[in-house]
């Protein structure tokens, strides 16, 4: 007798607890649209969930500027990325690859110089 009585509390218990969250996640939405955050969340994991490296992210990692030439950026790629693969790190590695990777598509796109 007092096990069912012990196991009808623990049901009610849990289906009170469980509602009460729908109704605190409910009332979280609603205030974050009310206050803009839910719109800036949400483009924020879209722009972590997008890996693809900015151009001044790209130009930070290889210490070039927007005047940089073509030619220069690849000596700069060069450098950084053998150092890295004699006795650094294979993410700093990829990191410079990814860097000379977005770098490239946007010479290409702007018509300068001849990436290769």
């Amino acid at each position: 007798m007092a096990a069912k009585i012990l196991a009808n509390l623990i049901v009610m218990g849990s289906g009170i607890l469980a509602r009460a969250v729908v109704q605190a996640y409910r009332q979280a939405l609603a205030n974050a649209s009310k206050s803009g955050v839910a719109q800036e969340t949400l483009q924020n994991s879209v722009r972590r969930a997008s890996k693809a490296m900015t151009e001044q992210e790209a130009r930070q990692i290889l210490g070039v500027s927007e005047q940089t030439a073509w030619e220069e950026i690849l000596k700069k790629y060069d450098t950084l990325f053998e150092r890295n693969a004699k006795n650094g790190s294979f993410y700093l590695q990829s990191k410079v690859h990814r860097a000379k990777e977005c770098l490239e598509s946007v010479y290409r796109d702007k018509g300068q110089g001849t990436p290769s």
